[in-house]
């Protein structure tokens, strides 16, 4: 299973938040790194897989290409949320796959083809409709996806942890590749992911907080 480092950049600097409040997320000035600019934070903390949420383009207020074209060359792989409304919004740059929201990709997502779609989950519906997230996951074979991120906007920051029950039914549901960011706490929940056949995590507090170690996220695998 990846194990991939997320990273949500803002005002051109990396943030920490907690529960999707974005305008109280701050730079994030503690932690494995000593600094908050993108790139000098990915050289410090070395991570194999690379997620990065560019939270100005998602809100429509600027963006971080450059620095996302400066770190994807840091990483074996780039998973990135630009905010994208049409797929001209992809970004096509070597090692980087695009992520399509489903709170900014509109509601006809059949528009797309290839990258990730990412179930942004909050109050435990997809946005914007508060579908069911195992309903909408048993739909997906209709798309043309690479494959599937389940991300709890709401538990992000959180380290409140997963239900290994859920996280059966949601991999059952899904028959794509996918992945799971959002409360996922420690090696308890990384293990409760690989066990139920997610193919990858996506973690960022309990690394910074030492909980996860780092040279599992330097290998990129968890096993």
């Amino acid at each position: 299973m990846e194990l991939i480092l997320a990273v949500d950049l803002k005002d051109g600097l990396v943030v920490h938040g907690k529960s999707g409040r974005r305008d109280q997320y701050a730079p994030l000035t503690w932690g494995p790194a000593s600094t908050a600019e993108p790139v000098g934070f990915v050289r410090a903390l070395r991570p194999a897989y690379l997620y990065i949420a560019d939270l100005d383009r998602i809100e429509g207020r600027g963006e971080h290409d450059r620095a996302v074209k400066d770190c994807a060359p840091l990483v074996k792989h780039m998973y990135l949320d630009r905010g994208c409304r049409t797929p001209e919004d992809y970004l096509q740059y070597l090692g980087v796959s695009t992520i399509v929201g489903t709170e900014t990709g509109g509601t006809d997502l059949s528009r797309y083809h290839g990258g990730y779609l990412s179930l942004d989950i909050r109050d435990g519906g997809v946005l914007p409709t508060g579908a069911d997230p195992e309903s909408f996951l048993a739909a997906t074979s209709r798309y043309s996806f690479d494959g599937y991120i389940l991300l709890n906007i709401q538990a992000v920051g959180t380290e409140e942890g997963l239900d290994p029950d859920q996280l059966a039914r949601y991999r059952t549901a899904c028959t794509g590749r996918l992945f799971y960011g959002g409360g996922v706490k420690g090696v308890e929940d990384l293990d409760a992911l690989k066990n139920a056949g997610f193919d990858g995590a996506i973690v960022a507090t309990a690394v910074h907080r030492g909980i996860i170690p780092l040279d599992a996220v330097r290998r990129g695998q968890w096993s």
